[in-house]
């Protein structure tokens, strides 16, 4: 394996459930050192796609492979090239930070010296040291998430999944999540995370891979995938400055004049021009508003791993 082959590739991967097909001959390539979000409706497939990255659920057809290692073939050589976070923090709250760290690393084979060494570390790289030794039930959940993603960094893997690593945290700390993700791809970590919000993808993605219907159907960098969509978006916004309906423009004179035809008869009270932004990508190649679709991850996963 040379180093420039994909950290994750999928090709042709097909996944169903009974009648329920999840994936339809999905392909994407992941390369080394980026981060690539996973968006989608609920049931599109994104949870299952990591979840057969990860070796928990086999495909039923076409090929998968993480750090140059076949997911159906050389499982174990998978397993010891990632590292899987979920949605909640999984860790003792009756334990401090620090004995999380310690007993996590043991277990995963380090020794008594090296998990001490490593819990020391990750506590100072995720800024926890000062709450390292109380119980994590005192702990915000922010810090909760923060050690959850310390201790999958334990033996630090070539690569990362992260599904919805910041939901349910305030802004605050949401955005030194994204720090702390955005350094692990600056030291050369792969990093495949889901997320409901797409301006996490914006923000902290390398590229954004677009799910629907088990494929893959819009992939690019942000600036990419907006760029499709159209130069700017009209805005039309009633009395109350809210907006009630938009229409995409080319970004061009002729364009917005265009617009402003089809809006027709409509009472106006104000209108406005912004950049596109992921939703109008969303909407675009999904058919449906991405807040109405990635509101609940929790229902794609009872979809998919029933």
């Amino acid at each position: 394996m040379t180093s420039t082959a994909p950290a994750v590739a999928l090709r042709g991967v097909r996944k169903a459930f009974g009648k329920t097909v999840v994936l339809d001959g999905l392909d994407l390539a992941v390369d080394r050192g980026t981060i690539v979000a996973l968006l989608g409706p609920n049931g599109a497939g994104k949870t299952t796609t990591v979840n057969i990255l990860s070796t928990l659920v086999a495909p039923d057809a076409g090929t998968a492979t993480v750090n140059g290692f076949d997911v159906a073939r050389q499982p174990e050589q998978v397993k010891a090239s990632i590292s899987v976070t979920g949605q909640s923090a999984a860790v003792d709250e009756v334990l401090s930070g620090e004995e999380n760290l310690r007993m996590m690393g043991r277990l995963s084979g380090l020794t008594a010296h090296q998990a001490r060494r490593r819990a020391a570390e990750l506590l100072d790289r995720f800024d926890l040291r000062a709450a390292g030794r109380k119980r994590v039930k005192t702990w915000s959940g922010g810090m909760r998430r923060k050690l959850d993603i310390a201790i999958s960094l334990l033996r630090t893997p070539p690569v990362i999944f992260l599904d919805e690593p910041t939901t349910g945290l305030d802004t605050r700390s949401r955005q030194d999540l994204w720090a702390m993700i955005r350094r692990l791809a600056d030291d050369g970590t792969t990093v495949v995370l889901t997320t409901q919000y797409l301006e996490e993808a914006d923000v902290l993605a390398d590229r954004v891979a677009v799910i629907d219907h088990g494929r893959v159907v819009a992939e690019g960098t942000p600036a990419e995938l907006k760029a499709r969509v159209g130069g700017e978006v009209l805005a039309l916004h009633d009395a109350d400055g809210a907006v009630v309906r938009e229409v995409p423009t080319d970004g061009t004179l002729t364009g917005l004049r265009r617009a402003l035809a089809l809006v027709g008869d409509d009472a106006l009270d104000g209108v406005s021009l912004r950049a596109p932004s992921l939703d109008d990508v969303f909407l675009a190649v999904t058919g449906s508003p991405a807040a109405a679709s990635t509101h609940d991850q929790s229902t794609e996963n009872q979809k998919e791993i029933a």
